[in-house]
């Protein structure tokens, strides 16, 4: 979501704090700001609504110069989009603030606040941050790492949060609770960011701050304190891998790019558990013990994680014979629960930040789970620091804001985790041989679906004047159709909604006329006949439906009815395949639209906030 740099260098960084700006702006924002010390210890401040160029534009029309600075990108919670709200926040022309995060209790902090003579002038949660900072520093004798400790015990919520002082001019200092935040080390300059990929251009080392920390930051030196105020040494991690391309490589749009890259990340996430085979160590070291013990498994997530979640209980259920529970982290997290002996949790998030699958990991009780597996695409993340077992997928760098290959990876992983633990409890080598071909031969079946795009684009057209959209799905498909329905809505904000489509009759069948597309992902199992079945009732009321099924389904085009021919491929990977040809639906749908496809409106692309 919103994205922080910052620097404390020998040299000039507006440049450095743009480019950090500009490599976060996949995430998703509605506006950004800058501010440096000047030589003479100046604050100076630009902040502007909108997109990064138009704060390039204010620093092009009236540079601001220095050696110390901060800057962020904001994705609206608490007050409008606007200038005025942009970060970074002031307090008494001395401090200059940014924040990751929500503050829960602002309201009582800016009654404080402003009974103490603090004038607010942004609608922000944030802004209480800056003046509770100052008011430590007001009375002298604290250092600026102090008082930041200090502030920041008043606050409840989570926050990632970097600030600089005009009367400590060499020096950032930073604090981290629930939002990540990752600390570049370089030669006589250091950097702070919530997302390496900001820094990537200036440093290949990266300490990885711990839940609590708090880091002080000049040119020639890095100091992290923890919760205690116990001066810590964090691991420094050197990346040493070729950092992937950020160019489009001639695809019109991130997200078009990143849909032809699956075939290649999917293959790599399969590669990745040994490829000839696939194995306890996949998952870890201590795997293996762990996977004795399990009885079922409980999946948490959110969005399109939460879908790979129930694609996966389908899989687990029926090819593993382990007993499956799926639930989106945000209610998971607050309800009072019932512990089932023999159980794994096994939490899903493509960077391994989002807030509320965290805080579900974070705050099971002792005893509830017999261990933790993450599935995540970002090796640095917290979710892999705090989870007992890791599988790291093979996505590569997703800057779209609508996930596609996290999303398919995800489900490679989920049907690789099928695999082993189906090992265990009596899945036959004959059919575990099955599975691992159809996982082998994944990518080719992938390949010929996006051989289908010009067809794809043709069948896009038919929703251009349409306002909403019905998807249905039976069995394992109908994930994929709430997928496909996400995916619509997240770019083209066409309303779509996905029902099982054996519930057309128990509602939603009211909806169903001429003006209301129904898209179909049609399995090839014998639920085929009862997904006919329920097509017919669209039919005959008029509507017009779209319908993707296996080319050997027997399924024709005929008055209202297009049928898209897919791949004939094993049933247990087409929820994958299928994916991708719906991923391209929404995307062509979008663009002629004229929507911005890969920052969608009012959407982030790591949703670290509750």
């Amino acid at each position: 979501m919103c994205g922080i740099v910052a620097a404390a260098a020998r040299r000039e960084v507006s440049e450095i704090l743009l480019e950090g700006l500009r490599r976060l702006e996949y995430r998703g924002y509605d506006s950004a700001g800058m501010a440096l010390l000047d030589n003479e210890h100046n604050l100076l401040l630009h902040k502007r609504l909108g997109k990064v160029a138009e704060l390039e534009t204010a620093q092009q029309l009236q540079p601001f110069l220095g050696c110390i600075g901060i800057a962020h990108t904001r994705w609206a919670t608490h007050g409008e989009p606007s200038a005025v709200n942009a970060h970074p926040h002031i307090s008494g022309q001395r401090l200059a603030l940014v924040h990751n995060g929500i503050i829960e209790n602002h309201e009582q902090l800016r009654g404080e606040l402003q009974s103490a003579g603090y004038t607010f002038h942004s609608a922000t949660d944030s802004e209480v941050i800056v003046h509770l900072l100052h008011q430590q520093l007001a009375g002298g004798g604290k250092d600026l790492a102090t008082a930041m400790r200090t502030a920041v015990a008043r606050l409840e919520g989570a926050y990632a949060i970097a600030a600089i002082d005009t009367a400590h001019p060499d020096t950032v200092v930073a604090a981290r609770r629930g939002s990540p935040l990752v600390v570049g080390v370089g030669i006589g300059e250091n950097f702070l960011a919530s997302d390496q990929l900001a820094l990537r251009q200036v440093t290949d080392r990266f300490i990885y701050l711990e839940e609590g920390d708090l880091v002080q930051l000049t040119p020639s030196s890095v100091r992290v304190f923890d919760l205690e105020d116990r001066e810590q040494r964090r691991e420094m991690t050197r990346i040493n891998d070729v950092v992937e391309s950020a160019e489009l490589g001639g695809f019109s749009h991130f997200m078009l790019k990143e849909i032809h890259e699956q075939p290649r990340a999917l293959a790599a996430t399969f590669n990745a558990g040994g490829n000839e085979d696939v194995t306890d160590r996949a998952f870890g070291a201590a795997a293996g013990a762990l996977f004795d013990q399990v009885e079922r498994i409980q999946i948490v997530a959110c969005g399109t994680s939460f879908h790979a979640g129930m694609v996966a209980r389908y899989w687990l259920e029926e090819l593993a014979g382990v007993a499956c529970q799926v639930e989106v982290a945000s209610e998971f997290r607050y309800r009072s629960r019932v512990a089932q002996p023999g159980t794994l949790l096994l939490t899903i998030s493509q960077s391994g930040e989002t807030a509320d699958t965290l805080a579900a990991l974070r705050n099971v009780a002792p005893g509830e789970f017999i261990g933790s597996l993450a599935i995540t695409n970002v090796a640095s993340s917290s979710l892999v620091r705090e989870s007992d077992l890791v599988f790291l997928t093979r996505a590569g760098p997703e800057i779209g804001v609508a996930s596609t290959k996290a999303f398919t990876t995800q489900l490679v992983a989920l049907l690789m985790l099928t695999l082993v633990l189906g090992r265990r409890r009596g899945l036959g080598e004959e059919k575990a041989q099955e599975l691992l071909n159809a996982l082998r031969q994944l990518p080719d079946y992938v390949q010929q679906t996006l051989e289908l795009d010009d067809a794809i684009r043709a069948l896009s057209e038919e929703f251009i004047p349409r306002y909403h959209a019905l998807f249905l799905g039976r069995g394992i498909q109908y994930p994929i159709a709430m997928e496909g329905a996400l995916k619509l809505k997240e770019i083209s904000y066409i309303h779509a909604e996905a029902y099982p489509a054996g519930e057309l009759k128990h509602g939603p069948l009211a909806l169903v006329d001429d003006e209301m597309p129904v898209v179909a992902v049609a399995p090839g199992d014998d639920l085929l006949e009862k997904l006919k079945s329920n097509l017919e009732e669209v039919r005959s009321r008029g509507g017009e439906l779209f319908v993707f099924a296996d080319r050997n389904a027997g399924l024709h085009s005929d008055a209202r009815v297009t049928v898209m021919n897919m791949p004939h491929c094993p049933e247990v990977v087409k929820p994958i395949v299928y994916t991708v040809a719906l991923q391209l639906l929404s995307y062509h749908v979008a663009v002629q639209k004229g929507t911005d496809v890969d920052k969608p409106r009012n959407l982030a692309k790591s949703v670290t906030v509750e």
